[in-house]
C-alpha cells in the first residue's frame, strides 16, 4: 500500500498540525501522498479533488470525525477501498484510531499488521409518478423526517412488497448496524453489532406506541410512500444530504452492492468501544 489519500475535516488546526508530522512519514517510507485540495491549500501543497482520490489511492487515511468518515464512505462507494479512520471529533464510534494513536497505527498499517472490517450499505431510491429520480447510498442510514413546524406523517410501509403499516410518526429511520448507534439509538432502536447482515426500521415518535423498531435481514427490501400533503417532509441521507419529498414520493430502500472496508490496526473489543462512548456504568 504506497498510494496513501488523505482526506480531512475541513476548517479544524488538528488535522494540519497532524500532517506536519504524517506526510514526511509517509514519504520517508516511499509513499505517494494524494492530499484533499482543501487540506492542500492550507499547506501550500497541491491537491486533488475529494471524489479523485478513491480512484487514486490504496488506502484512505480520515483525519476527523464520524461525520467525516461518512462522507468518505459514500465516495469510496464501489472502488473498495480500505479507509482507515483517526477521530478527532467526539464520540467517533467508526473513526476508532486515537490521534495520539495515529503514528502506530500507520506502521502497522504499511506493515500489513491490519484486518479489515467490512460494514454494509444501503442504496436509496426516490420515485416520483413512477419514475427514479434521485439515487443515494449510505453508510449509516436513510431517514424519512417531517419539519420542525409540519404535523405528523403518513409512511406507507412494504417490506419485501407485503403490506407492513401507515405509520403515523414525525418519521423513519432505515438504518445499518453501523448506524445503530446513531439516530436510530435516539429514536429509541436497538444496537446491532456493526459487522451484522441487518437492517433496523424505527419510527419517530409514532402516534401508536406499539409500533416499535423492527430488525429484518439485510437481503429485505422496504418501500415507504409518502401519504400527506406536506411541503416539509424531507429524505435525509447519512445525516449530510437532504432531499425534498412530495406526496405519493416513494423511497425504495435495499442493501447495496458496495461495502465499506475498515482498517483496524488494532485488536479491540466492541463492547468495551460502548461502555467507553456510551458511558455506560457510569454514575
Amino acid at each position: 500500500m504506497k498510494k496513501i489519500g488523505i482526506i480531512c475535516k475541513s476548517g479544524r488546526p488538528e488535522p494540519l498540525q497532524i500532517l506536519k508530522e504524517l506526510l514526511p512519514r509517509l514519504r520517508s517510507n516511499n509513499c505517494e501522498v494524494f492530499l484533499d485540495m482543501e487540506t492542500a491549500a492550507e499547506l501550500n501543497l497541491n491537491g486533488y479533488p475529494r471524489p479523485q482520490i478513491p480512484s487514486l489511492t490504496d488506502i484512505i487515511i480520515v483525519l476527523g470525525g464520524d461525520g467525516t468518515m461518512l462522507g468518505v464512505a459514500r465516495l469510496v462507494g464501489s472502488k473498495d477501498v480500505p479507509i482507515l479512520g483517526v477521530n478527532l471529533g467526539g464520540l467517533g464510534f467508526i473513526t476508532e484510531v486515537n490521534k495520539d494513536k495515529i503514528f502506530e497505527a500507520l506502521g502497522k498499517v504499511l506493515s500489513g499488521n491490519y484486518t479489515i472490517e467490512e460494514r454494509i450499505m444501503l442504496s436509496a431510491a426516490v420515485y416520483r409518478n413512477n419514475e427514479n429520480i434521485e439515487n443515494f447510498l449510505v453508510l449509516n442510514d436513510v431517514v424519512i423526517n417531517k419539519g420542525v413546524l409540519a404535523r405528523i406523517i403518513d409512511l406507507e410501509t412494504y417490506i419485501n412488497g407485503s403490506y407492513v403499516t401507515t405509520f403515523r410518526a414525525d418519521g423513519l429511520i432505515i438504518s445499518t448496524p453501523t448506524g445503530s448507534t446513531a439516530y436510530s439509538l435516539a429514536a429509541g432502536g436497538p444496537i446491532l453489532y456493526p459487522t451484522m447482515n441487518s437492517i433496523v426500521l424505527t419510527p419517530i415518535c409514532p402516534h401508536t406506541l406499539t409500533n416499535r423498531p423492527i430488525v429484518l435481514p439485510d437481503d429485505f427490501s422496504l418501500e415507504v410512500m409518502l401519504g400527506s400533503e406536506s411541503e416539509q417532509v424531507f429524505l435525509t441521507l447519512d445525516g449530510q444530504v437532504g432531499f425534498s419529498l412530495r406526496k405519493g414520493d416513494t423511497v425504495k430502500i435495499k442493501k447495496s452492492e458496495c461495502k465499506t472496508k475498515l482498517l483496524i490496526p488494532f485488536e479491540r473489543d466492541y463492547f468495551q468501544i460502548l461502555r467507553t462512548k456510551l458511558k455506560w456504568g457510569e454514575r
